[in-house]
Order: structure tokens, then sequence, then C-alpha cells
């Protein structure tokens, strides 16, 4: 859906990106992680051309974007950036509805594609599209954000820092809504930011940035086993990465016949959930059921075993 192939972007003699070549396949998340000044923010703004590359060619849907205005290239990419922007005089279902109607939709399918999305994000339509956004709280405006990039349907959505100012609850249901939401659409996402256990909870793949270069792209399994580098292990944390590594896995593969005591925990529960529950609760080994019912059991000696090293 998106490639960029050997792309720079020089200021004033600066370099902030510097030949830099990726590919986002479609339907795929990738987060774009890195310090501050790392060229990542550049790097998203240089595909919707809201700046200009300095060399080097970026594709959307297999078409050179120097070769689309661009007003109408932006028309299908949907963007989100930290702090939301919205409207300030306009209600929530005015600023959901703004692309929309500068393309023409009718009222009827903008009043709908409002409700649909107030839906998904777990907002109830009627208590919310007549508000304003000096009403609602610091979660829901950026929810609203980024239902309001979303709203035109778009194939793609960039997203700048999008949960950065939010508190860690909050963040973590806001990163739940955007894979549903994802999911449900297939749309294809590139996330900046700076936060690495972000990065590797929502993105199919993982580009790291430093100092204008892309120093490493990756699964999250691939990236947490084997850094590129001593700044993308920095990143990682020494002491993190056996932690991040169980928060990829589930218990899925880890289910052997017999019983356990109390209650159940989902099939669907990652590793490191898995082991603090077994920690919490005293149990050494955990029931696991879908769709209620027993599959087995997972123990915690073989939890435990899924934070060895690759």
């Amino acid at each position: 859906m998106i490639e960029l192939a050997h792309v720079s972007r020089v200021v004033g003699g600066r370099t902030i990106v510097a030949d830099v070549s990726l590919r986002v396949a479609a339907g795929t998340i990738l987060t774009v992680v890195g310090t501050s000044g790392s060229g990542k923010t550049t790097l998203l703004r240089l595909i919707n051309r809201l700046v200009e590359p300095s060399a080097g060619t970026i594709r959307v849907a297999g078409r050179d974007v120097r070769t689309v205005p661009p007003h109408a290239l932006r028309r299908g990419i949907g963007y989100a950036i930290q702090g939301h922007g919205l409207f300030p005089h306009r209600t929530v279902a005015e600023n959901i509805g703004a692309v929309p109607k500068l393309l023409g939709w009718e009222r009827a399918r903008i009043a709908a594609r409002v409700d649909e999305l107030l839906t998904l994000f777990r907002l109830d339509p009627a208590l919310y599209r007549d508000r304003l956004p000096a009403a609602l709280s610091g979660g829901e405006q950026q929810r609203i954000g980024v239902a309001r990039a979303l709203a035109a349907e778009p194939p793609i959505l960039l997203m700048d820092e999008p949960f950065g100012a939010l508190d860690p609850i909050i963040r973590g249901r806001a990163q739940d809504d955007l894979k549903a939401i994802q999911q449900r659409y297939g749309t294809t996402i590139v996330l900046v930011t700076h936060d690495m256990n972000e990065a590797l909870r929502l993105g199919d793949r993982i580009a790291v940035m430093d100092g204008g270069r892309l120093v490493q792209e990756a699964d999250p399994t691939a990236l947490i086993g084997a850094p590129a580098t001593e700044f993308v292990g920095a990143l990682l944390g020494r002491g993190d990465r056996a932690f991040q590594l169980m928060a990829l896995r589930l218990v899925d593969d880890l289910v052997e016949p017999g019983p356990a005591p109390g209650a159940p925990i989902p099939a669907g529960t990652s590793v490191r959930d898995a082991l603090a529950e077994s920690l919490w609760s005293q149990r050494p080994a955990l029931p696991v059921s879908r769709d209620g019912v027993i599959l087995g059991r997972v123990t915690r000696a073989r939890l435990e075993a899924q934070g060895a090293g690759p």
C-alpha cells in the first residue's frame, strides 16, 4: 500500500530523513518508533506530502505521490495527531462529518457514519453527537479525533503520537479500540510513537528510526529477539525484553491436559498476563477456556519458560 524508496529530507543543510526505504503491506499496522528528533514525524508527513522529499520516491497504492495533487492524495489518507485538533466550536458530529461533507456525501450517509464510528469507539451517539469538544474528557477528544480521521473511509491512516497525552488506562483502551477498528476495516496504518511498548502492542511491523535513518524494520518478535543495534536494544530495555516477548505470546499453544483449580483464563490471554494471574492467585496451574469450554490447563513452569531468550 505504501512504498518508500531511498527517501531523504534535507532542510538548510541538515538531514532530517536519510535514505529510508521500506514497504507497508495493505491492511497492516506499521509503528515507527524513535527518540525526539529521529525523523519519525517527518517520515510520516512525507507520505501525505505535508512536506516534500529532497530525494527518493514515495508510492501509495502503486502511484508516485508526486503525480497526485496534494489535496486529492489526502482525501484517501486519514491523519490523526496528538492533541486531536478538533474544531472547538463544532459539535462532535460536525467534527467527524467534516471531511465527508467536503467530499459531497449526503446528510443521511454522514449521520449514519457518525453514529457508526461513535458506537465503535464505545461512545453513545445520542449522548455525544451534539456535544462540543470542551465538554469531553481528554480521552474522549482523542477518540473523536481518530474517528474524524476515519470518517471518509480512507484506506490509509497516518497517526502521529495519537495517544501520547493520555493516562495509561485510557491509553490502553484507545489502543484496543484502534486495533479492533483496524481489523474490522482493514485500514493500513502508519503510527508514530516514542513508546516502544505501544509500538510492540500495535505494530504488525516496527520501524526504528535513529538520527534520521531507518536502523531496523521487523516484526515484534524478531525485533525483541535480535535488536540490530545497541540503540534498538536500549529502546527495548534489556531487563524488559523477556516480559515484552511474553506479552506477545498467547497461552493457546501452551495448554496441556489436566485439571487446575479456580476460575479459568481465556485462551487468548497473553503469557505475561497469565503468569501474573498465576503469581497473584498463588496457583501453580490455571484452567484455560474458549467460549466457555475448558480446554485444559497451563502451568506456571511453562509460562515462565516463555521468558527465556530466543
